[in-house]
């Protein structure tokens, strides 16, 4: 997938329907191509067709979640940052971290922190 303009493609993997939306909006108005999936299954599927700059994912999710999803990414593709929220607290937050996340957020998620920690990710 060539990046038009240096446009960085970001996959955002969360099954709920709401923080789904504003993240893809926020992400967008950054000027982030944005690709999405409501769970880890299907975020897994997406990651083995394409390549992407950064994955953003939720942690729990119904099927395979965001530790799985962290977990595989960091097998295949080491290279891609990944950025894990979860509304959940310490334990997943410090479970993500173990399977190699770059960052783990807590939601809700504030879109300056964020803006900031995918520059950093990005480069």
């Amino acid at each position: 997938m060539p990046e038009s303009q240096g446009e960085k493609t970001i996959l955002v993997i969360e099954d709920d329907q709401d923080v789904l939306t504003m993240l893809v909006k926020h992400l967008q108005l950054l000027g982030y191509n944005v690709i999405t999936a409501s769970d880890g299954m299907e975020g897994l599927k997406l990651l083995e067709d394409s390549n992407f700059d950064m994955v953003i994912t939720d942690i729990v999710m119904p099927y395979v979640s965001g530790l799985g999803v962290v977990s595989a990414c960091k097998t295949k593709k080491p290279d891609i940052p990944v950025i894990a929220i979860t509304g959940y607290g310490k334990e997943p937050e410090a479970a993500a971290l173990e399977k190699k996340a770059d960052l783990v957020l807590s939601k809700p998620v504030k879109m300056a922190v964020l803006k900031e920690h995918i520059e950093k990710l990005l480069g």
